[in-house]
């Protein structure tokens, strides 16, 4: 079984419970390849665990791309475990460290801690071939991941169909195409609500021929009926996803069961969000939505585990703010620059997909849309990134609200986002460089001001702040 593994033997051996405190100011353990010299700290995990928060967080509070590589990095080195718990390969997430740069897409970050272990839970839909290609390039970069990944066997599978079907409709849909990634996501949760999805434990199943025969047969009179496509073999497709299977086995699991051992354990469990708040199938800009539920709440239903009577600092949800907002593709964005401010924001912070390289809309930070996010996902506190990027800027602008619209509420039609009338706060930008400052005193006075201002607007406090992409350019409160 996964958890007879020796990573996870040695990981999630019974310790005495240690007092729980805020994990912020915990120290750091080295990264798995051996470049800990290009971060502060080095604590190893046994002289750290007692500053660990029982379970915590990560949750973006926009639409995505808020920088969540970077805040998962920063805290993984406190956690025994990293959890992914909704989306697929469309997510693309970026952790530099010195100057090497690291992509995840649906492995957890945590993965770059030799301590660190991860799972996918039932939450997500996988690709195995990106998983593997994900995986053999961690690999190439020195980064040993045998026996600390595991998946749930109750995670739905995407198939070449999939993304056949998720560019045909794209593709037919032109200009009012909703910008999907093309990852075969949608249609792969589609198939998981309509319950003729296969699961990670199928590819084990000796039914998986006709399970996969039944849902080719389907998939190819739309492709090739509605859409003009060509047919996919039914051979091919079986005999690669027969081999991933086999491949997959050592680490498929009940995931839920695995987290419950280890938090009876006393070990610290992290969930990292995928995409942002603001792409939430249900409370999202929809249909400009991705295909999951992105919110903090649904990590539990997302990984198969909950602990009854979570209260204060036993459960901690970050909620990652960018200081301005961006999204990709297209839909609502109440806050959008169409100027050259807007050009030298996203030039300035290389506002490019990880997944896709697409160039992403800019605009101001949107506090309405914030604490509308923050109640959402229940955060509890603000991890603040790109506030260097906002730097060299004469004026900064905030959205703080919309008028005619309840304060904490979101609009939910798309014709009422249309017209809204954003109302803005302006505040003095300033010149001098910050990515070299480590502590709050040594911002300068305008961008303290501007972060104390936000504690207020956001409705949450501001605890640390991005100065930068590297995880040591990290300012705590």
């Amino acid at each position: 079984m996964p958890f007879a593994h020796l990573a996870w033997r040695r990981i999630l051996a019974p310790r005495a419970q240690a007092p729980v405190v805020s994990f912020r100011t915990a120290p750091r353990c080295r990264h798995a390849c051996d470049i800990a010299a290009a971060t502060s700290g080095g604590a190893l995990r046994g002289e750290r665990k007692a500053a660990a928060m029982s379970i915590s967080a990560i949750i973006g509070m926009q639409w995505g791309d808020e920088g969540k590589a970077k805040v998962v990095d920063f805290f993984a080195s406190e956690a025994d475990i990293v959890v992914r718990f909704q989306g697929g390969a469309n997510a693309g997430h970026t952790v530099k460290v010195g100057e090497r740069e690291f992509i995840f897409h649906l492995v957890p970050s945590g993965m770059i801690y030799e301590d660190t272990l991860c799972a996918i839970g039932n939450g997500c839909v996988i690709d195995p071939g990106q998983l593997f290609e994900e995986l053999d390039s961690l690999n190439a970069q020195g980064i040993d991941w045998q026996g600390r990944l595991l998946i749930s066997e109750r995670a739905h599978v995407v198939f070449p169909y999939h993304k056949a079907l998720d560019e045909l409709r794209e593709a037919a849909a032109g200009a009012s195409g909703i910008g999907t990634t093309k990852r075969g996501i949608g249609p792969a949760y589609a198939d998981k609500v309509s319950r003729v999805g296969l699961r990670m434990a199928d590819l084990l199943s000796d039914e998986l021929g006709p399970l996969l025969q039944r849902s080719l047969d389907e998939k190819n009179a739309v492709i090739e009926n509605v859409y003009g496509g060509k047919p996919i073999r039914f051979k091919e497709v079986y005999e690669t996803y027969r081999a991933y299977g086999e491949r997959l086995k050592p680490m498929l699991c009940d995931v839920g069961l695995e987290l419950q051992r280890a938090d009876a354990q006393g070990k610290h469990i992290l969930f990292e969000g995928a995409q942002g708040t603001m792409l939430d199938i249900d409370h999202g800009t929809y249909p400009f939505v991705t295909s999951s539920n992105t919110l903090g709440p649904n990590m539990f239903a997302g990984a198969g585990f909950c602990r009854p009577g979570f209260v204060g600092d036993q459960l901690s949800i970050v909620g990652i703010v960018k200081a301005y907002t961006t999204r990709v593709g297209a839909g609502p964005l109440p806050t959008e620059l169409h100027d050259e401010v807007g050009e030298a924001i996203r030039d300035k912070g290389r506002e490019f997909g990880a997944t896709t390289g697409r160039s992403r809309r800019c605009g101001w930070l949107d506090a309405a849309q914030v604490r509308y996010a923050a109640r959402l996902s229940a955060a509890t506190e603000v991890f603040l990134t790109k506030i260097d990027v906002l730097t060299g800027l004469e004026e900064i602008r905030v959205g703080v609200g919309y008028r005619g619209v309840a304060a904490g509420s979101f609009p939910s039609c798309l014709r009422e986002l249309d017209d809204l009338d954003v109302q803005y706060e302006s505040f003095p930008g300033w010149s001098d460089e910050i990515t070299e400052c480590r502590r709050f005193e040594e911002l300068p006075v305008n961008a303290r001001r501007f972060i104390e201002a936000l504690d207020e607007l956001l409705g949450l406090p501001v605890r640390n702040i991005s100065v930068g992409p590297k995880r040591s350019q990290t300012i705590v409160r």
